[in-house]
């Protein structure tokens, strides 16, 4: 059964802007987290929340007229992501929410810090990646963002989601939350009422499963699919750039591969996603 097959009804409005960038920010802003609550059998050290699809959705809402002058005129955009010299997906994704976060004309947050050192001495305990008051609850809020791309093998539990590197795993991820991450009491003068983890990306499902999926997938969003065959042609499947992986340019940018490496692929007459693994050899 193909992921595909999941859902088709689904929330993607980032898809009418045309800039690179902006379809990016877009998603980066509006898109649902991979999973629609904490999987039951993580042991909670430190309790943290996920925001619901539904205060993605009203964001993306209330950011789309700056949307659209940005999809007119990037520049500032452009400028802001241009500061990271690093080529991790996952900076950059940061990157796009710090741009959101400091529009504050378009949601409810005051930025109070980003990145900010916990040091104990020599030591240092931790980082924060937001510190933000919330206007609407006057609650302090800490935030830690993450851009994720995790294939599902085995029984599809929790310890069985791995990262493109195999030290990476779902599970890794988020006992790191809540035994490190949000460990935190206070931060920049400042006590912390509220904690978020911000966790986007894509999950992937085999070509070909029998396990029943977990209740904490987020199926309002669209999963991927992965394996070790190359689809037929007429699928329509081309390779994505790095940065496409955030979310595709509005334009087809490869043909067909002949030589499939490795790689994020999507069908330019579906909009199936499709991550390619090349078989190891033993």
């Amino acid at each position: 059964m193909p992921a595909s097959g999941q859902k088709q009804d689904f929330f993607e409005p980032w898809q009418q802007y045309q800039h690179p960038l902006v379809r990016q920010l877009a998603f980066a802003v509006g898109s649902p987290n991979i999973l629609c609550k904490i999987p039951a059998d993580l042991d909670l050290k430190h309790h943290f929340d996920l925001h619901d699809d539904q205060v993605w959705q009203q964001h993306l809402q209330n950011y789309h007229p700056r949307l659209l002058q940005l999809d007119q005129n990037p520049q500032k955009l452009e400028n802001f992501v241009g500061q990271l010299k690093s080529t991790r997906l996952g900076l950059r994704f940061e990157m796009l929410i710090w741009f959101w976060l400091l529009d504050d004309a378009y949601h409810p947050y005051t930025l109070l810090g980003h990145s900010i050192q916990k040091i104990d001495g020599p030591r240092t305990l931790g980082e924060l990646d937001f510190l933000l008051l919330n206007q609407s609850t006057h609650q302090v809020e800490h935030w830690e963002i993450a851009l994720k791309y995790y294939l599902a093998e085995a029984d599809f539990s929790l310890p069985h989601w791995y990262g493109l590197n195999r030290s990476d795993t779902l599970y890794r991820k988020l006992n790191h939350f809540t035994q490190q991450q949000f460990q935190f009491q206070e931060a920049a003068g400042y006590s912390i009422d509220q904690r978020y983890c911000i966790l986007k990306g894509q999950l992937y499902l085999p070509t070909q499963y029998h396990a029943p999926l977990p209740d904490w997938v987020n199926l309002g969003r669209r999963l991927g699919s992965w394996g070790y065959q190359i689809p037929p042609k007429e699928k329509g499947f081309y390779r994505l750039q790095r940065h496409e992986w955030i979310y595709p340019n509005q334009n087809v940018n490869g043909d067909y591969p002949h030589w499939w490496t490795n790689g994020l692929y999507k069908s330019a007459l579906n909009g199936e996603f499709y991550m390619f693994r090349v078989p190891v050899l033993i």
